[in-house]
């Protein structure tokens, strides 16, 4: 009993939840329907409005473009009437050109017209001209009994004369007025560079004088002569002791060894011990301290004139440079001197200071070794350049500081070959010889002579002038500049010299005639 009641109960539960679902799914069915028809309402309104909206834009954007189109067409109409209007003008001008370039081309024609006639009556007129000119030609020559050639001859001589003196003129013009500037310019710098220069014009010589008291003469002497033969043997000077109050005389062609002798008599007198021994001992320490002493000597005049820098062995042969002498002068003084002018000439041009002052210093190095060493100074100065790292620059300007030997390549070159002239040629400094004196004078006067309409002349004031008289007949007034001009450049090409030598030319013109 109580399984039927169990199966009543399953399938009365199916069948309640069958029912269940049946209705359940029923009402469902008509809920989505409802919400779908509600669905296609809404759509269908939002598609009429949307359809509403866009065809009110399509109704805006046709009248817009249909507005922009209106205008366009107005701006592009207005546009060509413009162009019209231009073409129009352009046509205008172009028909009033063609007028115009009628109405020339008429004007030419006539012109041209006028001038072939004007030319054919001016080449009527040139042979006319021609037929007279030859006839006044062959008139002339029967008159004068003087070809045609003959008299351009005799113009052209006439000519060159006359363009002769005129240039003479106007040379001595234009070199009076360009010497009067240059010399100016001159002085002036040269009284601002040697006014810096303060030397000594005192020559050296080949003697040098020691002060001592009297009572030391005879310990100099020594018994029979042994000091005095033992110091000139290791020195190889020559002492001089004579009645001479309180000094003794040291005599050698050789500054060095003079310089030596002194320095050890003078501590041999500071010292009193004078016998054999100890003059050698001085004399061979005095040898030894002398390299040191020479290259403080050159340390000193680089110092002094502003240079630093250079190679010790340049210092040395610096220092030598002070017992070499050139004509009289001191050949250390001469490089000083030459330093401190170029380096102040240097200054007033504007030119590298440095460069001149050591050049200045380098020029005449090859002078301390000229006696050791074969060759030309400057040739050797500039080998000692060179093997010490100089350059090239100071290379030329050593070997072109005097004339003939190499062409100057800088504005430093041409000033250190200005300041050794300065330095050589200043009253004092050098003592020429005899014979060079009068060979100078000498060739002065041939080169003077060997121009012509010259006559004689006189070098005079030991060379610095040469007076030089032509013959009147041959030489004219105006030609005395140029030829005082010709004479002045030859000498200067033909000779070395220091200073200046004044050319000054004499025409005499003498009249005469008698009172009978």
């Amino acid at each position: 009993m109580n399984w039927i009641m169990l199966i009543i109960s399953i399938i009365l539960s199916f069948f309640l939840g069958y029912l269940i679902r049946y209705l359940y799914g029923k009402k469902a069915l008509s809920s989505a329907e409802m919400q779908a028809k509600k669905i296609l309402e809404d759509a269908k309104k939002t598609a009429e409005e949307e359809l509403k909206k866009a065809r009110q834009e399509a109704k805006y954007i046709v009248e817009r473009e249909k507005i922009e189109f209106e205008r366009s067409i107005r701006e592009e109409k207005q546009e060509l009437l413009s162009w019209e209007k231009r073409l129009r003008y352009k046509e205008e001008n172009l028909d009033k050109k063609y007028e115009i370039i009628e109405r020339k081309e008429k004007e030419l024609y006539e012109k041209e017209n006028r001038l072939k006639q004007q030319s054919l009556k001016i080449e009527e007129d040139r042979k006319q001209l021609y037929q007279q000119i030859e006839k006044q030609r062959q008139l002339l020559e029967k008159i004068s009994n003087l070809t045609q050639e003959e008299a351009k001859k005799i113009l052209f001589q006439s000519l060159e004369e006359e363009v002769k003196n005129e240039f003479a003129v106007k040379l001595k013009k234009y070199e009076d007025e360009f010497k009067e500037t240059i010399d100016k310019k001159a002085k002036e710098l040269l009284s601002v560079a040697i006014q810096r220069v303060a030397s000594e014009v005192a020559s050296d010589n080949t003697t040098t004088i020691i002060q001592i008291p009297d009572e030391l003469k005879g310990r100099i002497i020594g018994r029979e002569g042994r000091n005095i033969r033992i110091f000139e043997q290791l020195t190889g000077v020559d002492v001089i002791v004579d009645d001479t109050p309180e000094c003794i005389v040291i005599s050698s062609f050789d500054p060095v060894r003079r310089e030596i002798a002194k320095i050890a008599m003078e501590k041999l007198v500071q010292d009193s011990r004078i016998q054999p021994a100890r003059i050698e001992e001085i004399v061979n320490k005095t040898k030894e301290e002398f390299e040191e002493y020479i290259k403080k000597i050159g340390e000193d005049a680089a110092i002094e004139v502003g240079v630093l820098g250079l190679h010790p062995e340049i210092l040395k042969l610096l220092g030598k440079l002070k017992f070499r002498t050139s004509y009289g002068q001191n050949q250390l003084q001469h490089t000083k001197e030459v330093a401190i002018i170029a380096g102040a000439i240097a200054g007033e041009l504007g030119a590298d200071i440095n460069f001149c002052k050591k050049a200045g210093l380098l020029h005449d190095i090859g002078k301390a070794v000229s006696h050791e060493v074969e060759g030309a100074h400057h040739q050797i100065s500039a080998d000692i350049a060179r093997r010490y790292g100089e350059s090239d620059k100071m290379i030329n300007a050593i070997l072109s500081h005097h004339e003939g030997i190499e062409e100057p390549k800088s504005i430093e070159a041409f000033i250190l070959a200005a300041a050794d002239a300065i330095s050589a040629s200043r009253p004092g400094a050098r003592q020429d010889t005899v014979e060079h004196y009068i060979k100078r004078i000498e060739k002065i006067e041939e080169i003077a002579k060997s121009f012509r309409g010259v006559e004689n002349v006189y070098a005079i004031y030991a060379g610095r002038e040469v007076r030089v008289m032509v013959q009147p007949d041959k030489i004219s007034d105006a030609q005395l500049k140029v030829l005082a001009y010709d004479i002045s450049r030859k000498i200067e090409k033909e000779l070395d010299y220091p200073g200046q030598i004044k050319v000054v030319v004499i025409r005499e013109v003498r009249a005469e005639d008698y009172a009978r």
